[in-house]
């Protein structure tokens, strides 16, 4: 782990031993790249967020958005739910944001058809945020969360919703239900493991299988492939 100021976000590059703290990252699989990291996070904001209690391991499904200079990301939770509560005074939590995944068949390996010596495998890609987690309940900071939000999912929509639609009354009601958390980042991590270790024909016969499919995932694990 290396410390870094906020606006630059410390990156392990190294694939991950079993005791430090981690993910295991085969140097084929590591992606690096600041850019590459926000932007799946952007394209698949659904984050599993885990944080360690007395009682053992505690996660939450929450969406997740990065601020403006990638250095935090933020969520909200449920009052009822106690998430927030193990996180007073900060506490180190882990955000796990999943991409498409797929089977791949070692049908699609040429090499397969001339030696008969492989096995099937899994393609998928992920990002662990690491960081220091708290809570925050204040109405201005909580509104203006909900506001990026909703403005960051509703953009694109014919006729986009704000939250400035509904009664301010009824928004105000509505905050006090929710907690607000913020993570601030200090390691990112990318596991794309999409064929990198094979030969160029096998990883072109797996990317064509996967293009072939009739399943949106298997599409869109292909997707990735190519870039």
């Amino acid at each position: 782990m290396v410390p870094v100021a906020r606006a630059e976000v410390g990156i392990a590059s190294r694939a991950a031993g079993p005791h430090d703290g981690g993910m295991y990252i085969p140097s084929a699989f590591n992606e690096t790249r600041i850019d590459v990291l926000h932007a799946f996070v952007a394209a698949h904001p659904l984050a599993t967020l885990v944080t360690n209690s007395a009682d053992g391991l505690f996660a939450s499904h929450v969406p997740m958005m990065l601020d403006a200079d990638g250095g935090t990301l933020l969520a909200h939770v449920a009052r009822g739910n106690g998430h927030w509560r193990l996180l007073d005074g900060g506490a180190p939590t882990l955000a796990v944001f999943g991409g498409p995944n797929a089977y791949v068949s070692p049908d699609w390996y040429p090499i397969k058809h001339r030696t008969g010596k492989d096995v099937p495998t899994w393609n998928f890609a992920v990002v662990h945020a690491h960081g220091v987690a708290t809570s925050f309940d204040d109405p201005d900071e909580l509104l203006a969360l909900i506001v990026g939000l909703t403005d960051k999912h509703e953009a694109g929509r014919a006729t986009p919703w704000a939250v400035s639609d509904a009664p301010p009354d009824f928004i105000r009601q509505q905050l006090r239900g929710i907690v607000g958390i913020r993570l601030a980042i200090t390691r990112l991590e990318g596991k794309f493991k999409l064929s990198q270790n094979r030969a160029a024909e096998d990883r072109a016969g797996a990317k064509a299988g996967l293009a072939a499919s009739d399943e949106p995932q298997d599409r869109a694990v292909a997707g990735l492939m190519a870039e």
